[in-house]
């Protein structure tokens, strides 16, 4: 059974940083990417950061690129985002994702609130 499992998700002040945390089960990094996506209220869910597959090969939305780290860690299982200068604007509930054969799955989502 595939599962993504969200943490991180804090109060922090802006120019701040957390670290979230994915842990996924049924499924491998060597075959499937995994993303990073949040949810602004009132705005849609929006692409934030991914890992490919394989060789890891890294991508970041123009907003987030210079500020946000993705990473993984096979042994853990875990994929995470390194998200340092935060700003208000980076206020959402944050989520992880992948699709695998077919199906596109999605953690519970943590929320993450910037301050000014």
């Amino acid at each position: 059974e595939v599962q993504l499992v969200e943490s991180g998700g804090a109060l922090v002040q802006a120019g701040g940083s957390l670290r979230l945390s994915c842990v996924t089960s049924g499924f491998s990094y060597d075959h499937y990417a995994v993303g990073w996506f949040r949810q602004a209220p009132g705005k849609e869910r929006e692409g934030v950061a991914c890992i490919s597959s394989g060789h890891g090969d890294t991508f970041y939305a123009d907003s987030v690129k210079g500020r946000f780290t993705i990473s993984r860690d096979k042994a853990k299982n875990a994929v995470y985002l390194q998200m340092n200068s935060l700003k208000p604007e980076d206020t959402a509930v944050y989520y992880c994702n992948a699709i695998v054969r077919g199906t596109d799955y999605w953690g519970q989502g943590t929320q993450v609130t910037v301050s000014s």
